[in-house]
């Protein structure tokens, strides 16, 4: 249940949305004209493309904790770098040297393909492989559930909070990366190589849920 709330939530807090949605708008804020604002959707949809084909490749060579705390980090380095470049260059006027603009045209296709081959796929692949099978269609519904509703508040409150907030709302979303990645790190078991039917073993093995749900329950699932 931790897992399928959470791992969607973490990836809208992240701050994927805010950026993909409002790139356009966040360009021409920062000095770049319309038409180069808008050229940045098409090459955020080809490097999510690109990123999510290098993802099946290397998945099972790395696995999912691997995975996600590597792009956790890019994302995060990079979402540091779009605060403070903007903290420093973006004047009460809403405007910046177009070559700090074309510096966060990079760092945001930077973010991008962090987020395209970690925290993107892996929200929607992780459930599928940590829920048992007798519970595993109830936990993917509160998966997509959780994903929905985090996306709705972040879609509604990105341009209030950018406008308040301006370019220490990204040090919030780089806050939430630290977050998620503690969380990975600490929490979330791994499944490379894990058949579906053994995914008790997992649980079982892990130095805290193993203590939560408990070495009989596991057991009982892995012989059904």
């Amino acid at each position: 249940l931790a897992i399928a709330v959470l791992m969607p939530a973490f990836t809208q807090l992240s701050g994927i949305n805010a950026i993909g949605f409002y790139a356009p708008v966040l360009l021409r804020t920062v000095g770049m004209g319309e038409s180069l604002a808008l050229l940045s959707t098409v090459v955020t949809v080809v490097i999510y493309t690109a990123s999510t084909v290098v993802f099946m490749f290397v998945i099972d060579r790395f696995g999912r904790r691997t995975l996600l705390i590597a792009g956790s980090l890019q994302m995060l380095v990079s979402e540091v770098l779009i605060g403070a470049v903007m903290a420093a260059k973006l004047g009460d006027e809403g405007g910046m040297a177009r070559g700090y603009a074309a510096a966060l045209f990079v760092l945001m296709g930077v973010y991008v393909a962090g987020y395209s081959w970690s925290w993107g796929p892996m929200t929607w692949l992780v459930p599928t492989e940590v829920f048992p099978l007798e519970i595993r269609s109830a936990g993917q519904s509160i998966t997509v559930a959780s994903g929905f509703v985090f996306t709705i508040f972040i879609a509604q409150g990105f341009l209030a909070m950018l406008c308040r907030m301006r370019a220490w709302l990204f040090f919030f979303f780089a806050g939430w990366i630290v977050v998620m990645t503690g969380f990975v790190y600490l929490f979330l078991p791994e499944t490379k190589g894990m058949p579906i039917e053994q995914i008790g073993k997992v649980w079982r093995e892990h130095w805290f849920w193993g203590r939560v749900v408990g070495s009989d329950e596991l057991q009982a699932t892995d012989k059904l």
